[in-house]
């Protein structure tokens, strides 16, 4: 048997669900019984009956997926598989800034550690982060952490005046407007697609601004279409099957490397093998205390309620 045959066996045998975020690898993506963003699989997480949670993501989505379910075990093909935007806010930082304004509601993207989470008043996702923001009573300072370029999209879009902090995602940052200028003059046709953590003058040029499954769903109104696509290349595996007929080119980045488009090395460390070893050995396994899943549950929960 391949790989791919002994992961669907193994899954059967030890009623496991397998989650994989649009940014993994194809190979992944197709053993995957759900595929999404952020918030798919969050709902997906907590819906389901298996005794086993396989998150072939990073870790703050293995994180989230635990914490919606504290008695199931949750795996992560690779502890090392991060991500740069949750290191670029520290908990004790992170709390010493809350400590300086007090007043404010916090709201935080998911892209954060659980200890992040338990810090926060609401947890968002680039699906609903508009709606989040719009719920929150005008008269309420808000606080918004950690990516600094949703954030500033944010108040673009709602006109609240957030309070934001200075984290970013080294893969968002790195698309080079000179290089996307020039492609889109080779494709003057092609509608320019971007993630809401990318940089302002992306966002300013980009046709549609979205979530990665925003973009899918964007993609699927104009199935012969032609799309630049400004997130990470993973995408284009969902999107083409999405939309077969249509072309989808990835916008080029600042550095060169071997596709010349954006790619996450965190989301690039879970292989198909590490996947299968995985859940043949049933580590590693995500361990978080009780009283930290508690205190990150109120603000994903209210996240929910408003999704």
């Amino acid at each position: 048997m391949d790989l791919h045959a002994k992961i669907l066996q193994l899954k059967k045998e030890k009623n496991a669900l397998i989650l994989a975020h649009y940014y993994q690898e194809p190979q992944i993506q197709e053993v995957a019984d759900h595929i999404g963003d952020s918030l798919g699989l969050s709902q997906e997480a907590l819906r389901t009956d298996a005794d086993i949670i396989l998150f072939a993501g990073v870790h703050f989505m293995a994180e989230t997926a635990k914490i919606l379910n504290p008695q199931k075990k949750v795996l992560l093909p690779d502890l090392a598989a991060g991500c740069s935007l949750a290191d670029s806010c520290p908990p004790d930082k992170f709390r010493e800034f809350l400590t300086a304004h007090p007043e404010h509601t916090v709201v935080t993207y998911i892209n954060c550690s659980a200890e992040i989470k338990a810090l926060s008043d609401y947890i968002c996702t680039s699906s609903n982060a508009i709606k989040i923001i719009e719920a929150i009573p005008l008269e309420r300072p808000i606080i918004f952490a950690p990516d600094r370029n949703l954030g500033r999209y944010l108040i673009q879009r709602t006109g609240r005046d957030l309070l934001l902090w200075d984290g970013s995602c080294i893969v968002h940052e790195a698309f080079s407007m000179d290089k996307l200028i020039k492609l889109h003059r080779e494709h003057p046709k092609a509608l320019i697609m971007a993630h809401p953590e990318s940089e302002a003058h992306i966002l300013k040029v980009a046709h549609y601004v979205g979530s990665t499954a925003g973009m899918i769903a964007h993609a699927r109104k104009h199935p012969q279409g032609e799309f630049l696509v400004a997130t990470e290349a993973g995408i284009l595996h969902g999107m083409q099957k999405a939309v077969p007929q249509a072309r989808l080119i990835p916008v080029p980045i600042d550095q060169d490397n071997s596709c010349g488009c954006s790619e996450c090395a965190f989301m690039k460390l879970n292989t198909l093998q590490k996947l299968y070893d995985c859940l043949r050995d049933e580590c590693p396994e995500i361990q978080l205390s009780r009283t930290l899943i508690d205190k990150a549950r109120l603000p994903i929960d209210r996240m929910l309620a408003l999704s």
